[in-house]
């Protein structure tokens, strides 16, 4: 039976078999794998047509990136960002250029009431929203922990954690199932580097809540899943890292440079489309 989490139609068990040697003979084999999609159920040359797509931090970076490509996918954009107003008029001018919708929000998602905002001002422009992506962050790199403020590692969290809670709330109501939520995670969830161990902890629990908001929302046809990108080449990295550090940027990656945002907004368009309609909870990691 066809269902959010079965768009195909495929298979929910199969006959008992068995066969006496590996690797196995797909001919005899009873239903045979599908190794294409069925006719009904043909991926769309636009991935995402006409899907509304709400985007934190979507002025600039990754998250400009991810809203021109799922504008080239057909999805009309809402980006969120804070007051860098000419990076978001060039996004939602390139957006616009591409034929698709664009809104930009100009708001300080760190607290909880401009979120539901947001939210409602996207509700209000396009009447829907099928694909969230929580990308904002902050970080404030210290070599020594006890330099970490208690101002900024309440202002860390209130971006990098709590927006993530808050506008996935606010969204929650409005999504249809087969909708999805995308987190911005990172690598140095699983590899910290110990010089931002506030942002490093962010992104952890970000990884967490992406696994446990992913379980919690199957049954309501709705995925999450993360992307945990490596070094990147955004405007975040003159802003918080010394201007040294700022020339090596990726240097010490196996490909020895860091990534451009292009290179990571692939995975967010796999993520928003059917093509993963088996994945959920799960985080893409592009890096070298």
């Amino acid at each position: 039976m066809k269902s959010p989490n079965n768009p195909c139609d495929l298979p929910t068990s199969f006959p008992p078999q068995h066969q006496p040697q590996q690797p196995g003979i797909e001919f005899v084999m009873n239903p045979r794998p599908e190794f294409q999609p069925p006719p009904d159920c043909v991926l769309r040359e636009k991935k995402l047509l006409d899907k509304v797509a709400l985007i934190t931090g979507g002025d600039s970076g990754i998250g400009r990136s991810v809203a021109l490509a799922f504008a080239k996918e057909g999805a009309d954009i809402a980006i969120v960002y804070l007051n860098e107003h000419i990076d978001a008029k060039e996004t939602k001018e390139m957006i616009e250029q591409l034929g698709r919708k664009c809104i930009a929000i100009a708001i300080d998602i760190s607290k909880e009431k401009n979120c539901k905002i947001a939210v409602q001002m996207v509700l209000e422009h396009f009447n829907k929203i099928d694909i969230l992506v929580n990308n904002a962050g902050v970080i404030y790199p210290h070599y020594n922990f006890e330099d970490i403020t208690d101002s900024e590692l309440e202002w860390l969290f209130h971006v990098n954690v709590f927006s993530y809670f808050y506008f996935s709330k606010a969204v929650l109501p409005h999504m249809k199932p087969g909708s999805c939520i995308i987190n911005t995670s990172s690598i140095a969830s699983f590899i910290p580097y110990g010089i931002a161990i506030d942002y490093e902890a962010s992104k952890g629990a970000i990884t967490s809540f992406t696994q446990s908001l992913a379980k919690n929302l199957i049954r309501r046809g709705i995925r999450v899943n993360s992307v945990a990108p490596g070094e990147v080449w955004t405007p975040l990295i003159p802003a918080a890292f010394t201007a040294e550090a700022t020339a090596s940027w990726g240097s010490e990656t196996p490909m020895g440079r860091s990534a451009q945002p292009y290179e990571i907004a692939p995975a967010y368009v796999y993520l928003a489309s059917d093509e993963s309609s088996y994945m959920t909870g799960q985080t893409i990691h592009v890096y070298s």
